[in-house]
């Protein structure tokens, strides 16, 4: 198999580490790259000092797309910064590539509807990489909120906030995507996993609105704080769901509340746990994650992507599914700057 990298940023050096590891010398890798400004790093985000990418794993590098797509690659991974995805994505689907494209799809909407219908158009598989759907604590929300473990749901809260200078050790935080608002940077569209499990889990809003900002002192041009309440339907009624982003907590905190009439669900990403307790029998269930390694999560979803493109099951965030949860994600930041609320088709 050969592919073709766009981008070999720390998620893009991750994502060749697990394909490696699950193919082997199998695969022939190819990379598009331009800036060439991160240093080769481990698992851990650590640097390797004196580390060649190109040499470690013996990639065929290119300065021009158009030449690396003449060589033919089965798959592109797009893991540059989202605002140049659609761009990227679309050359490699009219060269007949199939897609991995790091969240969140885009950083606007223009030219997505049109890559979605040449995907389709084509047949080829289009997988957006949003690796939390394949946690397994969420996996068990999810079942959990399937079999009507809690009743029907009243409201949910989901909260993710960690420190933007603590994401890549490795560099200033000031030059990085996340940092960046022409690059598609900010804490919506930065830490767009939550509103893809909210989807996953609640469907997509009718509403949302939105407050924060640049807030803080943080030395970036884009929103550090979100909070946003949308209101979606469970079973013919109204749930409200509450959203809070941040790039400022110390020590990081990601959980996922949601009581049912009948009980409630905890997950707790640095907890480690899952939990269910329900009120009419007053007996709670508890699972335990603490054996999980983060990179699993990126292995099962490689692993996964590659069942796609065999043909062995469908890829399970594909690109409609990405670009409604960037429509979520556009319609917050809109609001905060209207302070309006914004209705979602």
């Amino acid at each position: 198999m050969r592919v073709l990298f766009v981008g070999l940023g720390s998620i893009g050096q991750r994502h060749l580490r697990n394909l490696k590891k699950i193919l082997g010398d199998s695969v022939e890798i190819l990379a598009y790259r331009v800036r060439r400004s991160v240093p080769m790093l481990n698992d851990q985000l650590q640097v390797v000092e004196g580390g060649s990418i190109k040499d470690q794993y013996d990639i065929l590098e290119f300065d021009d797309l158009d030449k690396a797509l003449a060589e033919k690659p089965e798959i592109v991974f797009v893991t540059n910064p989202c605002s140049l995805h659609i761009e990227v994505a679309r050359k490699a689907v009219e060269a007949g590539c199939h897609l991995f494209i790091e969240k969140p799809l885009a950083a606007g909407e223009e030219g997505v509807e049109e890559l979605i219908e040449l995907v389709e158009q084509k047949r080829l598989v289009a997988f957006v990489a949003y690796q939390l759907r394949f946690h397994p604590g969420l996996q068990q929300v999810s079942a959990w909120l399937e079999e009507g473990r809690i009743g029907q749901p009243i409201f949910a809260n989901l909260i993710l906030g960690e420190y933007l200078p603590g994401f890549h050790p490795y560099e200033d935080y000031r030059l990085g995507c996340s940092a960046a608002k022409d690059l598609g940077g900010g804490v919506i569209l930065s830490q767009i996993h939550e509103l893809d499990y909210a989807l996953w889990f609640f469907g997509k809003p009718s509403r949302i609105f939105a407050m924060g900002g640049k807030l803080s002192d943080l030395e970036i041009e884009t929103e550090d704080t979100a909070l946003m309440l949308m209101e979606c339907r469970c079973n013919g009624k109204t749930l409200p769901v509450s959203l809070t982003l941040d790039f400022l907590r110390s020590p990081p905190h990601r959980t996922c509340t949601i009581v049912g009439d009948q009980g409630k669900i905890f997950w707790d990403y640095h907890g480690k746990s899952t939990a269910l307790h329900n009120r009419i029998t007053g007996k709670t269930e508890t699972m335990d994650f603490s054996d999980l390694e983060r990179n699993q999560l990126f292995l099962d979803e490689m692993e996964h992507f590659l069942s796609a493109v065999k043909g062995e099951v469908p890829p399970v965030v594909n690109l409609r599914h990405g670009y409604e949860s960037l429509q979520m994600a556009l319609a917050a930041r809109t609001s905060i700057e209207t302070g309006e609320v914004q209705t979602l088709k």
